[in-house]
């Protein structure tokens, strides 16, 4: 049988994540269609990495949050997940195509893992529609996608101050005349490495269950990026 290669990892400058994030805004609502917004084109330059996803230059700080999470607690983002490997994905449960994609492809890369593996990792969802996504509502849509996912809701503005911190944009949502939510946010999902708490390696909307599943048998076993 023939070899494919698997994609190389590439390295992500700082510059070119900000205008990914602000030109890669995907606008979800009940009612949109396609695929829910395409990443804008960025340059990237080879690495030698062992991860498929995109290496970051800059390695991002875990955002300062502290939020409300399923159970109703607070939950402080960077205590709560100190030294342990980080997916971090800002999106709403209304959108009807990247957030599900994404959050059911993790959710099936996490059931490859072993279950060892699996209990290392934590997945987590912030809300972009916090009016909305109550902490039961979050539950319930998270549980769909995989098990353990922790889901986080609250104050708007610390979310999207949050969000900015890694180079991901988040608008305000907007109610449509027939009460559909359109909610706008960067795709990117960022996994922070358990060594240092910092986010080494970005996956954009298009990354396939087979990247993540990659990825992230190394991101559980600390491997560098």
């Amino acid at each position: 049988m023939a070899h494919t290669p698997r994609p190389k990892a590439r390295l992500l400058g700082a510059a070119a994540l900000a205008v990914a994030g602000a030109l890669a805004l995907t606008a979800c609502s009940s009612s949109a269609g396609g695929d829910g917004g395409t990443a804008a084109a960025v340059h990237r330059a080879s690495s030698s990495s062992a991860y498929q996803g995109s290496v970051l230059s800059k390695h991002f700080d875990k955002p300062d949050l502290v939020l409300t999470d399923t159970a109703g607690q607070p939950f402080d983002l960077r205590k709560q997940t100190a030294g342990r490997p980080v997916l971090l994905f800002f999106g709403y449960t209304s959108c009807p195509d990247v957030c599900p994609t994404t959050m059911g492809d993790i959710g099936v890369a996490m059931s490859k893992l072993s279950a060892e593996d699996q209990k290392k990792i934590d997945v987590v969802f912030v809300s972009t529609d916090p009016e909305r996504d109550t902490p039961k509502v979050l539950r319930t849509w998270l549980d769909s996608m995989g098990t353990g996912f922790i889901g986080l809701t609250g104050d708007l503005a610390k979310v999207k101050t949050a969000a900015r911190t890694v180079g991901v944009a988040v608008q305000d949502p907007v109610v449509n005349a027939d009460g559909t939510v359109t909610s706008a946010h960067g795709a990117q999902v960022l996994a922070f490495l358990p060594s240092d708490d910092k986010a080494h390696v970005l996956f954009m909307g298009s990354s396939t269950v087979e990247t993540y599943t990659h990825d992230l048998a190394l991101l559980a076993r600390g491997v560098p990026a």
